[in-house]
């Protein structure tokens, strides 16, 4: 634990240049102010203490004060940028109309760079603020990590209860939440138009057809998802179900006859290590559960199981996201209830002594909401962010969820444990590296070519 401790003190200087690096100075105040937040009240969740209202008070006003100070400084220093482009304007329209058509197409230039690099592609005229648009990602990054990590504590406080042991019924009860999430989401659009924004519900049987070999995918992976934390905890949840990227690289190739890069391949090959490191950790400690395990792996299976069949039924509900996880949820909720009456959880829901007590109902609608929120800020990091960047944050947020796990549970792991955690996310992590950096050649070749072509044109016509 001190190593670690050690390492963390020196990955933090890292990070800290590097998301500077990748975002602004100013972004890096804001995303430590929301860091501070979600910190101080984690740590009043796991000390399982009671504060006053002033308390709170102080906490909101010192981080209040830090981000206006921080949103303050940042307007001082645009308005600085702007006064001597306003001077070289002035002086610029005393020259002559040849230097200031050049000027001109010089700062066109220059703008649609800065267009491109703090503005959404989407805006055309109206040119958003780059301290309100950084502001927006680390709230949503924020927002996405809040509700991850708080959905599988949930999940697994639902799951652990040693008087209850009906996991399939929570997940269906989960699914049940989720569509009338929807129907609700789908009236208050129809209610304030102009303020929420979600797509007409009209059930189809055809529609609902072509979209049930999805559906029970999609059974498969929340239910051994459920299971894999039943039997694993929170701590070993990340390695449980590391082998999703590995699943992807095979499928790939034996459904889709995609190949992968050697780098890709290898970035696997140190998640395989990881896995079988921590499996061999957990077994050597006495706390390993196979069950768990090969929930775990099933878990994986799934989840790559489950992009495939996504891309291929996406055309069926016009490309929505959100008819789709309707249809979904609304498949698996009927095909869940012949399931956990077989598995005999309608006896053990007869017997559980809290069935009529609101704080249980309440924890399960909580852990509805949860999991139909996660795929709405899962989507909302996308859009502000990048796909690439959503896949680092879920990594980055995997290894916090383990920390905290760890100390929760107030136990002590070995350092090669503390290694295989370390494979398995710097592994997905290097492989999501690798396949932007990937997708990112495929890109430019189109653009290589065209302008070769347009060179060639061109000196034909000379």
């Amino acid at each position: 634990m001190m190593i670690l401790g050690g390492i963390f003190g020196f990955a933090i200087g890292y990070v800290t240049g590097l998301q500077i690096k990748f975002t602004s100075p100013l972004t890096h105040n804001v995303s430590g102010t929301a860091k501070s937040c979600a910190q101080t009240v984690l740590a009043v969740i796991f000390s399982a203490s009671s504060k006053t209202m002033l308390w709170w008070t102080s906490n909101m006003m010192v981080l209040g004060g830090s981000f206006a100070y921080t949103w303050v400084k940042g307007l001082e220093m645009k308005k600085v940028e702007v006064a001597p482009e306003t001077q070289n304007t002035s002086s610029q329209k005393r020259e002559g109309e040849i230097s200031s058509k050049t000027v001109n197409r010089c700062q066109l230039k220059l703008s649609r760079t800065l267009r491109m690099a703090f503005t959404d592609s989407s805006l055309s005229e109206k040119e958003e603020p780059f301290i309100w648009r950084a502001t927006k990602i680390a709230l949503v990054v924020a927002l996405y990590w809040f509700i991850s990590i708080s959905m599988v504590f949930l999940n697994n406080y639902l799951l652990d209860n040693k008087d209850l042991d009906a996991p399939v019924f929570i997940t269906f009860f989960q699914c049940v939440v989720s569509v009338g999430l929807c129907w609700i989401m789908n009236f208050l659009s129809k209610l304030f138009p102009g303020f929420v924004d979600f797509p007409s519900l009209k059930f189809d049987f055809r529609v609902s057809r072509e979209i049930l070999p999805l559906s029970v995918v999609f059974i498969g992976m929340i239910t051994f998802n459920n299971l894999c934390l039943k039997y694993l905890g929170v701590a070993f949840y990340t390695i449980g179900r590391s082998l999703s990227t590995v699943f992807n690289v095979v499928l790939s190739y034996v459904v889709l006859k995609q190949t992968t890069s050697l780098y890709a391949v290898l970035c696997c090959a140190v998640i395989l290590g990881g896995f079988w490191l921590g499996v061999d950790q957990e077994s050597i400690a006495g706390s390993l559960s196979w069950t768990g395990v090969i929930f775990g792996v099933l878990a994986s299976l799934c989840v790559s199981l489950n992009a495939i069949y996504t891309k291929k039924v996406m055309p069926v509900v016009d490309g929505n996201i959100w008819k789709l996880s309707y249809y979904n949820n609304l498949n698996a909720s009927v095909l869940f209830i012949p399931l956990f009456i077989i598995l005999g959880e309608l006896k053990s829901l007869s017997a559980f002594n809290r069935l009529t007590h609101l704080d249980f109902w309440g924890m399960m609608i909580l852990g509805g909401v949860f999991g139909f929120a996660i795929g709405y800020v899962t989507g909302l990091q996308i859009k502000f962010t990048s796909p690439l960047t959503h896949n680092v944050s879920g990594t980055a947020k995997a290894c916090a969820q383990t920390v905290l796990a760890v100390i929760f549970s107030a136990s002590s792991k070995t350092f090669l444990w503390w290694t295989s955690n370390m494979m398995v996310l710097g592994g997905s992590f290097a492989y999501t590296w690798v396949k932007g950096l990937e997708m990112k050649k495929v890109e430019v070749a189109p653009e290589t070519q065209n302008t070769s072509s347009q060179k060639s044109k061109e000196d034909s016509v000379v």
